[in-house]
């Protein structure tokens, strides 16, 4: 099915210069990369909030990442959810996944304060695979992705509402870089875009089997402590 560039201007993906554009990269970015709007309820989120909130609030935020990528943030990942937001994270991977793909089992959860950014960045194929898929908790947001070898030519943004889920996928993972705008930077069609605080659920599938780290170079996070 082919989209009008007219169709992709009025969505929740924004091209850049769209005229500057492949036609089928274009198509095929919009494919892979996309946004739903409400895709959790007002209760589903408020659940999952109770959830994660009192395990993120022993954390501090942190002011920069491994791989420097991300300003002011506190992370987790979670294996066991409650059985309401179990249902949420399937219904998350049925939407983004094909149905035989690999999940990572642990979920990422990471908490963005309302100064902190996600920087230019692209992820690792070693601990990482071919989507990365997520609903966005308490705050809107801008994500921008930027064609690696064409930095100021090939540039998408998503608008990301509060409870919507955002997909990247195709040429959106290695390709091009993503970020998370700041408030200065939060701009849609003219139109500013509160940022507040940011918590973010996201699933993963398993790298390539050629690409996975070996054991001694994984990157541990801080896994929540699994109840008996």
């Amino acid at each position: 099915m082919q989209i009008s560039r007219r169709a992709l201007q009025k969505s929740l993906i924004l091209f850049h210069n769209i005229q500057k554009w492949p036609a089928a990269l274009a198509e095929e970015m919009a494919q892979a990369c996309y946004v739903k709007k409400d895709f959790i309820t007002e209760a589903e989120e408020k659940s999952l909030l109770t959830e994660v909130e009192p395990h993120m609030k022993r954390l501090r935020y942190e002011k920069s990442h491994w791989d420097d990528a991300i300003h002011l943030y506190r992370e987790r990942e979670q294996r066991k959810w409650r059985d309401e937001n179990l249902d949420v994270i399937s219904r998350i991977r049925s939407e983004s996944f094909g149905a035989n793909t690999e999940h990572l089992t642990y979920v990422h959860i990471l908490d963005l304060h309302k100064d902190g950014v996600i920087k230019p960045h692209i992820d690792s194929i070693r601990y990482c695979g071919d989507v990365i898929t997520g609903v966005s908790l308490l705050s809107d947001a801008i994500m921008r992705l930027r064609h690696k070898d064409q930095k100021d030519e090939l540039v998408v943004d998503l608008l990301m509402p509060r409870r919507s889920l955002y997909r990247l996928g195709g040429p959106g993972r290695y390709d091009f870089t993503h970020e998370v705008l700041d408030e200065t930077e939060s701009v849609w069609q003219g139109q500013k875009v509160p940022r507040d605080r940011r918590i973010s659920i996201i699933c993963r599938d398993l790298p390539k089997l050629s690409n996975r780290a070996i054991q001694e170079e994984e990157i541990k996070l801080k896994p929540i402590p699994e109840e008996n």
